[in-house]
């Protein structure tokens, strides 16, 4: 109980809660910009989080996370160019209330959803990520080698249409996780004799790259075949029923908030699923159950309460694996885990054992953030709309500078922001020919517990081939892993077959 106590202290403190406020705030203003989105926000904050203390540096990048999937809302909502990926589905309807004179009331309505989501995914969190922590701690080095290779063959999917490109960037992820000293032998590993290598890459320049700058080289691509922007839909109505919602409309839109907060809550759950999934389940869920599913796509408060409901309960939910088994279960949730260890914690079930007071105030501040959310949201809504109208000649440079300097900041390295142009290069490329740069970077995160889980196991049977047969429940998860890929591989070579017969 005294922990619990302390840990909520902590997160009331001024320091927490000044940087908390901050990624929020900071969170939705690049949400909002189309082209920068929560995980890309995160990879460029984390050297500023270097001298915080860890609960407030967890606590400032759970807060921009938060802050940038509502953020994605608002261009979705006034562009119909969604933000971030899950906010798709709100532009269906929010776009179209805009052109009706509603957009105040159509992002009045996201931020509520949003709100109402992330505080339900967060209760469940607090509820059930310790209990499942401890029975996690009975898993051993097969147990956990097995469940990464299942999370990464799932993740394998995401970001590209073919399961085969998602496993190919999975494992050379892994590969160049695993550059640097041999953790057995201490012998260099693919360094080819540059000492800089000899620790290994980077986390930081590496996602800053193959988030960041990437994107901008995407940008600047479509920004000079189409020479502009578009332009936001930035005049409200006067009339007080246009621009805010009423009990009555939110009531009734109250059973659609809660499945939807319910299926994000799922799927942020499962690794590798997402919030873009989470946000089109609600949505297709929402429509069916719906009295009035014409009205979809056409001006429907009902499917911004479903779509944006869903994708922020995923913000929170996504952090079940990372807290109990160690394993992200998407990108944001990945770039968090390099945070924990940046500041010397490893996720997983140990967390809650060696750093029980942190882990209670970082509860706190999950509850924070959504509070302060609704409060900037509320009262600092038509002044987050004009982040849509930065001229993409301003904007872009700014965040090209910020990732040189996010870069070098790390270890004052030269080499570092070398590494980050590089992977930038990389990453565009991955982006044009369909390659899963989400399945890389989580790849290369978990290779290191990836490779000492299968020492462990290699040296424990003493080189016994049949050393995952002896544990049920990893031979259980090894089972599923080839089941995952033989399935995905017969969906699409029956698909490509019935495509040839038509």
């Amino acid at each position: 109980m005294e922990m619990i106590i302390a840990g909520l202290l902590d997160s009331i403190s001024p320091e927490s809660l000044m940087f908390l406020l901050s990624g929020v705030a900071v969170g939705v203003l690049v949400g909002a910009i189309p082209g920068i989105n929560g995980p890309m926000a995160i990879a460029l904050f984390i050297p500023i989080t270097y001298y915080m203390t860890p609960l407030t540096a967890i606590g400032f990048l759970v807060g921009l996370n938060k802050g940038a999937f509502f953020g994605g809302a608002v261009s979705a909502v006034l562009l119909r160019t969604p933000g971030t990926p899950e906010a798709a589905a709100t532009s269906w309807d929010g776009y179209a209330l805009t052109q009706k004179g509603k957009g105040e009331k159509a992002l009045r309505m996201a931020l509520y959803s949003s709100v109402a989501g992330d505080f339900l995914s967060t209760i469940v969190l607090i509820a059930i990520a310790a209990p499942l922590a401890a029975v996690a701690l009975f898993m051993g080095p097969s147990e956990i080698f097995a469940l990464i290779s299942l999370a990464l063959t799932v993740i394998a999917g995401i970001g590209t249409t073919s399961i085969s490109r998602g496993l190919i960037a999975a494992a050379f992820g892994i590969l160049l996780g695993l550059v640097g000293t041999e953790p057995v032998t201490a012998l260099p590993r693919l360094t080819f004799d540059i000492y800089q290598l000899g620790s290994g890459l980077s986390l930081i320049p590496v996602a800053i790259g193959l988030l960041a700058f990437s994107e901008i080289l995407i940008q600047l691509e479509r920004y000079t075949k189409t020479g502009a922007a578009e332009r936001a839909a930035n005049v409200f109505s006067s009339k007080l029923e246009d621009r805010f919602v009423s009990l009555k409309e939110f009531l009734g839109s109250i059973k659609t908030l809660i499945r939807g907060s319910l299926i994000g809550i799922g799927v942020g759950a499962m690794p590798g699923l997402g919030a873009p999934v989470a946000s089109f389940m609600s949505y297709d869920q929402a429509m069916k159950r719906s009295k009035a599913r014409d009205e979809f796509g056409k001006g429907r408060l009902e499917g911004i309460a479903a779509s944006e409901s869903a994708n922020s309960s995923v913000v929170a939910s996504s952090l079940i694996p990372l807290f109990v088994l160690g394993i992200p279960g998407n990108l944001a949730a990945a770039m968090l885990m390099g945070a924990f260890m940046i500041h010397g914690m490893q996720p997983g079930p140990l967390l809650f054992q060696e750093n029980a007071q942190l882990m209670y105030g970082i509860y706190g501040s999950l509850i924070l953030a959504s509070l302060f959310l609704l409060l900037i949201g509320r009262f600092g809504l038509r002044l987050f709309c004009k982040a849509v109208e930065i001229p993409a000649m301003i904007l872009y440079p700014i965040v090209i500078f910020t990732c040189v300097m996010g870069a070098y900041l790390g270890k004052s390295s030269l080499f570092d922001v070398g590494v980050m142009l590089t992977f930038g290069v990389v990453g565009y490329f991955m982006r044009k020919f369909d390659y899963s740069y989400v399945a890389f970077l989580i790849g290369f995160i978990l290779a290191p517990e990836w490779e000492r889980t299968l020492q462990q196991v290699v040296i424990i049977s003493e080189n016994d081939p049949l050393m995952f047969f002896r544990r049920p429940v990893a031979m259980a998860l090894m089972a599923l892993t080839v089941f995952v890929v033989a399935r995905t591989f017969w969906t699409s070579m029956s698909s490509k077959t019935k495509g040839r017969s038509e």
